[in-house]
């Protein structure tokens, strides 16, 4: 729906075409991020119309690839544009280990592409929603490249390093992103949001904001776009 309330050209294609949301069609169609074979993981996947988009853009069945959907409200994988391909679990993404994430993937060795489309519940505070949102985007760059790689266990809930406790696992350390594979981070536009940029930017063969046409006019998200991950983690 538009910010108006009236059904817009994207919500009406969304219906038309068998899509559950309008966000089928903010980023796959511009980047490609998402190709023959791959190995995708979507954060917040719920209703589910980025699990349709990933499975159409892995191709036949033949062609192999996956796509695992993670939302803390179970989701049903839609029965249009899906296949066996696709699964869904039901967790906390702010509370499930990298060791267990990577365990979902294929054969244990991680993903090609990372799709976080985690978003706060709005309340309309400002501030409030705009810390949320960054809360959420850092778990999910947590997940997919790890305290090790980026030295983020100092910002993720107020941690350093050192503070880890000897119990973490090596695993735990790792992100889930394989080398060469892309993350796509969904956030509502603040003063923070530059900052998501500056720590991804280096390790990225490319990176770049989009703000798709499809959002709502009266929508303050935004993407950042991270191609080609250049680092691996460290232990």
């Amino acid at each position: 729906m538009s910010g108006a309330g009236a059904p817009d050209f994207f919500y009406r294609e969304a219906q038309r075409l068998g899509y559950v949301a309008r966000s089928a069609f903010k980023i796959q169609n511009q980047f490609k991020l998402i190709t023959s074979g791959s190995s995708v993981l979507d954060l917040g996947c719920a209703p589910g119309a980025w699990l349709q988009v990933a499975c159409q853009s892995l191709g036949p069945p033949r062609n192999g690839g996956s796509v695992l959907g993670i939302d803390i409200k179970k989701v049903k994988v839609p029965h249009v544009h899906c296949d066996s391909r696709v699964q869904t679990v039901c967790a906390d993404v702010m509370n499930l280990p990298k060791s267990k994430l990577k365990s979902l993937s294929p054969k244990e060795k991680g993903f090609s592409v990372i799709l976080s489309d985690m978003c706060p519940i709005v309340s309309g505070i400002t501030t409030r929603d705009a810390a949320l949102s960054v809360e959420l985007g850092m778990q999910a760059v947590n997940l997919a490249l790890g305290e090790a790689a980026l030295g983020v266990g100092e910002v993720i809930h107020g941690k350093d390093k050192d503070s880890i406790d000897d119990s973490t696992s090596a695993s735990d350390c790792d992100g889930v992103l394989r080398k060469g594979g892309h993350l796509v981070l969904k956030l509502l536009e603040s003063e923070d949001t530059q900052e998501f940029s500056r720590m991804l930017k280096p390790l990225f063969r490319k990176s770049s904001w989009l703000r798709p046409k499809a959002t709502r006019s009266s929508s303050r998200e935004i993407y950042l776009i991270c191609q080609s991950l250049q680092l691996q983690a460290r232990t």
